[in-house]
């Protein structure tokens, strides 16, 4: 008898959908598909996959294991080649029938026909044998299957060293590739990495999601409508559209984005400046608060130690701790513009390096108490790491490039 999905979809306490979870594995175990027994028991399909895969322990819910279907025909469903396909290319195979009509008279797609000759024929000789093809099929469909990474220690040990320096995931791939550029078994994609960590990869990893890894900040929240707010400089500004084109598209480096990450209660700050050409980051002490003066000497110190050609210009927000902003320009002779009121994006560079900077300076902590030799170490380890938009070098290897050629 067919299974009567209920009509009235109310919550039924701890035995919440229990008839429909038993009659979804009953009829995964029959090798119908996880899409078509969710349509028959009327269940979204990620409740089906989450009945599947387990799910992690919430401060309101134990853990809950990955469910082993056990299926009396585990090829049965029509994603799948089944044995009599199998049987049926190994004939053509012999014919020497070419893939795309082996395809066409099964159906399927050339792709699948190749891709299941490349990968079930016998290793040494070559031969096709749809038996041990089908062998080789069941053998693999069992989930979940043990991890790439979870199973090599060297690319394990690689990749939580480079966590702890705060890599994203996508760096630390490009990396594996550039250090070992002949060892495909130490290759992967930045999506194994994070699947790692998660269902049954956490079991590897203590049970934890890393600190480390990079996560999206939530959304901010304006403060009021631009158009209310007063200028906060008594002084005129230059506006970001007089900076010259050459900062625009970063044909020539030298030209600065800078702002302050504030600590708790606003009683601390740290100086952020980042080069837009290179990327490269310089972090300003500033122990003793974000008054004019104080921002003004740390800046003035800060680019004084540049060479004359990486100094052109200095973009800024229209933030109180610049109200010395003239006395900055005459003193190392650099330029400074303003961004618009409640424009962040005019100078995203420098909002991103922020928030890299925050795996390192939580928000809601005192950031006083890191000294300048801390600082700079922050700033090392940023500047060697890898970025994507300088063709995975580092900011540190492109300024030098640059000092060189200059």
């Amino acid at each position: 008898m067919a299974f009567e999905i209920r009509k009235i979809r109310t919550p039924q306490g701890k035995k919440k959908l229990a008839r429909e979870r038993e009659e979804y594995f009953r009829l995964m175990e029959q090798g119908v598909s996880s899409r078509e027994a969710c349509r028959i028991v009327g269940i979204n399909r990620r409740t089906g996959k989450r009945w599947r895969n387990g799910t992690n322990a919430t401060k309101n819910r134990p853990a809950q294991p990955a469910h082993r279907v056990r299926a009396e025909r585990v090829v049965s469903s029509s994603r799948h080649l089944t044995q009599e396909e199998r049987l049926y290319i190994a004939d053509r195979v012999r014919e020497k029938a070419s893939v795309r009509k082996i395809a066409a008279e099964l159906e399927r797609s050339p792709s699948t026909i190749s891709r299941e000759i490349c990968r079930n024929r016998h290793p040494a000789n070559g031969q096709y044998r749809p038996y041990a093809a089908q062998a080789r099929a069941e053998s693999r469909l069992p989930r979940p299957k043990p991890g790439k990474i979870a199973q090599n220690t060297e690319l394990r040990e690689f990749i939580q060293d480079h966590l702890d320096k705060r890599w994203s995931p996508e760096q630390i791939c490009q990396a594996l590739r550039r250090h070992f550029p002949d060892r495909p078994e130490l290759h992967v994609v930045h999506e194994t990495i994070l699947q790692h960590f998660t269902f049954q990869g956490r079991e590897n990893c203590g049970g934890t999601w890393p600190s480390t890894l990079q996560r999206a900040r939530a959304g901010a929240r304006p403060d009021g409508q631009a158009q209310q707010r007063q200028a906060p400089l008594s002084r005129p500004m230059v506006m970001i559209n007089d900076r010259p084109a050459e900062a625009e598209d970063r044909a020539v480096a030298g030209h600065w984005e800078g702002d302050l990450i504030i600590g708790k209660d606003g009683a601390s700050t740290i100086g952020t400046l980042v080069e837009r050409s290179t990327r490269y980051v310089k972090l300003l002490h500033l122990p003793n608060g974000r008054g004019t003066e104080l921002v003004r000497d740390a800046l003035v110190g800060a680019v004084t130690m540049l060479p004359a050609h990486l100094k052109p210009s200095l973009t800024w927000d229209q933030g109180t701790e610049m109200g010395r902003h003239h006395e900055f320009t005459v003193a190392p002779d650099v330029p400074v513009y303003f961004c618009d009121p409640a424009s962040p994006w005019q100078r995203g560079l420098n909002e991103n390096t922020n928030g890299l900077l925050r795996q390192y300076f939580p928000k809601g902590t005192d950031l006083s108490v890191h000294h300048r030799n801390q600082l700079e170490a922050v700033a090392a380890e940023l500047n060697n790491r890898p970025r994507k938009t300088l063709g995975w070098e580092t900011p540190a290897e492109r300024l030098s490039t640059l000092l060189a050629t200059a």
